[in-house]
């Protein structure tokens, strides 16, 4: 089983290049950063807060993809990962160059992890109509793909439409950059790991048990192998006893949250972790 670690990072806490250095140095296997471009002052809409995420994670998050540009630049071997990506906010044109140029630079070591998103001001700000929002990150996921795969890409849509174009870099990993829906145990987040992904990124993990064969059997009735999908645990907080109950359950990554703060505070806090990486390597999915 491989581990990573995510934080949410604000311009308070220390650089995403000193953390990505840190989990690196520890033997974890990637680094995972959050997306939320703004938080609307709005009392209808306040933030989800749940135990350990502060209410700048929200009004001072970093720019991902800038911010994992930084921990390529400085590593060689972990995997980079948004976690998670709010696609509808995006122009995907740009995004898929923005993807494919982290791709290209890190060596093809990069996992866009997307979501849905559940503030309906912050979505609206950017134009998104949030009733509509899965049907537009279906066809932004459609669009970047054929961005990534074709010399020629078009893609002819609702809510994208372009002509036949040129875009470069293309991505190390083809057709697509490792892709993974986060979000609950929902049909329409198993519809869209069904049609446009390669993976599940459920928070938590909490009832995994139960979603999993539902999940398979829409991947299998999709036509496609339900055992190549990954299923990432993401922003657990996780002891050798749960990460035993997900092998178990045929789940071979991880992903553990940390608290963001200054640099020694974060290294200690994965020093506690970092015992559980050996331990997970000796743990085989049935």
């Amino acid at each position: 089983m491989r581990l990573g670690i995510t934080a949410a990072l604000t311009d308070y806490d220390l650089a995403p290049a000193a953390l990505a250095v840190a989990v690196e140095e520890r033997g974890f296997d990637s680094l995972w950063l959050p997306e939320h471009t703004h938080l609307p002052v709005r009392e209808e809409a306040p933030p989800a807060l749940v135990e350990g995420v502060r209410l700048d994670d929200y009004k001072r998050c970093l720019d991902p993809l800038v911010a994992l540009a930084t921990a390529a630049a400085v590593t060689k071997r972990i995997g980079l990962g948004t976690g998670i990506l709010l696609a509808a906010q995006h122009d995907p044109i740009v995004l898929a160059k923005q993807v494919a140029t982290l791709d290209h630079l890190s060596g093809g070591r990069v996992s866009l992890g997307v979501g849905f998103g559940w503030n309906r001001a912050e979505a609206e700000d950017h134009g998104v109509d949030f009733e509509r929002r899965h049907a537009m990150v279906d066809e932004h996921l459609g669009a970047m793909e054929a961005i990534w795969s074709s010399e020629q890409a078009e893609f002819h849509g609702e809510f994208v439409d372009f002509d036949p174009s040129w875009s470069w870099p293309k991505p190390v990993q083809q057709p697509r950059v490792r892709t993974l829906v986060g979000g609950g145990a929902t049909d329409a987040v198993f519809a869209a790991v069904a049609e446009r992904a390669d993976g599940w990124i459920p928070i938590g993990g909490r009832g995994l048990a139960d979603a999993l064969p539902r999940l398979r059997a829409r991947v299998e009735k999709a036509g496609r192998d339900p055992h190549a999908l990954s299923v990432i645990p993401f922003g657990t907080i996780a002891d050798e006893g749960k990460l035993e109950h997900y092998a178990r359950l045929g789940v071979d990554e991880v992903v553990l949250r940390v608290r963001a703060g200054a640099e020694l505070d974060v290294q200690a806090e994965l020093d506690v972790l970092a015992p559980l990486v050996p331990f997970a390597a000796t743990l085989e999915q049935p």
